[in-house]
């Protein structure tokens, strides 16, 4: 922040919406974005400017520059000259007069909405048709803004644990990562798939750093058109060598989150006050329940594979009331719901094969909860090339297509696990968003591609 001149060219430094208090009486100030909002009186006009840090208010009784703001409609980007003057009725406590608004651009046409309106009135059809636009309004403008901080936050917390950040490809030449659909492209004459996840790569770079953690993007072609999924979403993957077994990587885990809530209370306040967030606290130790145990509290079937939405609502519902929790671990999900590279229970870090998992048996694998919704799925891997033959072997999976990734193992790899956050799925958690695509900025789904 300054109003001090600009060096070259002896004209006064721009001065940001939320800083504007900071100066003194009457001293000259340079604000410069939009439009948000004008409101004529009997003898005063008073323009609402939006920059990315807030709203400023200019105080217009000049007539000539009243008939010049006759062509300066709402969202039109300026830049206003004038002086500060203290008023707590203005936003921020601050406001400019004697102002001279200058227009950047030509005349903006009329938004779709009225952003200027405290509560986006449309509906979700419209914003995401018009989404360059009404991302402008200040409530969907800060839920992204409690997005950037988390993926901040998360940033944050794994280098603070000495994890190295990657980025992996997401042009892939196998389609073999999971039973998930792929979406197929044309790669200079060949097939190539767009990345379903991360996961090979980072379980082989554990080979190489030991720790490492990607916030990136990944592809799902899965027909799914419900209001928790999307075709592409940002995904916050970490995956650390040398654990003793997925209890490990539930503690690193744990840190994430941590960091996640409280980069959104340090750097996102003002987004997740408007937005009416209550951040969650994180416990010391994240509470953690078999899943076995988990389908006789919620009274389902024992031969159940998986948890269905309402298991994980009334699952959420008893670690709240039990544990004082909005977090809660389900472990030992059956192995026959999980990738082949999962680690069965009991999998051990000593070297020699291992056993062939009985039909049934559970893994080492978990998923968190959050607030009714399952939030996060991690794990142990296999680590024994002996054992990811034998498990390609079971799932009837061809080898050759996974010769790089198995090459890692079969020249030493650690123990090791990760997990993986879809980040449009956390903010719209804390949000209470009833869809997710409330949270994304240019959402893809089974119907959308543009804009």
């Amino acid at each position: 922040m300054s109003t001090t001149p600009h060096p070259s060219t002896g004209a006064v430094s721009r001065v940001l919406a939320r800083d504007l208090a900071a100066l003194p009486d009457g001293s000259p100030a340079v604000l410069a974005g939009w439009v948000h909002r004008r409101r004529s009186l009997a003898s005063v006009t008073f323009v609402i400017v939006r920059d990315r840090s807030g709203l400023a208010q200019v105080v217009v009784k000049d007539s000539d520059v009243l008939v010049g703001l006759a062509n300066v409609p709402e969202e039109t980007v300026v830049e206003v000259s004038g002086r500060v003057v203290h008023n707590p009725a203005a936003p921020g406590g601050a406001e400019l007069v004697d102002p001279t608004i200058v227009p950047l651009t030509e005349p903006a046409a009329p938004p779709p909405v009225e952003l200027w309106r405290p509560t986006f009135g449309a509906g979700l059809p419209t914003h995401l048709d018009h989404a360059a636009v009404t991302l402008r309004h200040p409530r969907h403008r800060a839920a992204w803004e409690v997005a950037s901080a988390s993926m901040r936050g998360f940033r944050s917390a794994l280098t603070g644990l000495d994890f190295t950040e990657i980025a992996t490809p997401k042009l892939v030449g196998t389609a073999t990562e999971s039973g998930a659909n792929v979406f197929e492209v044309d790669y200079f004459g060949r097939p190539a798939y767009l990345a379903q996840s991360p996961q090979l790569y980072k379980q082989m770079l554990v080979g190489v750093f030991e720790r490492v953690f990607e916030v990136g993007p990944v592809f799902r072609a899965e027909p799914h058109d419900t209001v928790r999924h999307l075709a592409q979403y940002t995904s916050l993957d970490a995956e650390l060598g040398f654990i003793r077994d997925h209890r490990d990587v539930l503690a690193v885990l744990r840190a994430a989150l941590a960091g996640m809530v409280e980069a959104v209370g340090t750097y996102a306040a003002e987004a997740a006050s408007l937005l009416s967030l209550h951040l969650p606290q994180v416990p010391a130790k994240l509470p953690v329940i078999h899943f076995r145990d988990a389908l006789a509290l919620v009274g389902a079937d024992p031969a159940e594979p998986d948890l269905s939405p309402a298991h994980e609502r009334a699952l959420s519902a008893w670690a709240c009331t039990v544990h004082d929790s909005e977090f809660l671990a389900v472990e030992g999900f059956p192995m026959a719901k999980r990738p082949f590279y999962t680690a069965p229970e009991g999998y051990g870090r000593a070297g020699g094969a291992g056993s062939e998992p009985a039909p049934g048996q559970a893994s080492n694998s978990f998923d968190v909860l959050f607030r009714g919704l399952e939030l996060t799925t991690g794990g142990q891997r296999l680590h024994r090339p002996s054992d990811y033959r034998a498990a390609l072997e079971r799932a009837g999976q061809d080898p050759a297509p996974l010769a790089g990734y198995l090459a890692a193992f079969d020249h030493g790899m650690p123990p090791h696990g990760g997990f993986a956050i879809g980040l449009e799925r956390w903010v719209a958690r804390l949000n209470g968003a009833e869809n997710v695509r409330e949270v994304a900025l240019f959402p893809r789904d089974l119907h959308r591609l543009l804009p």
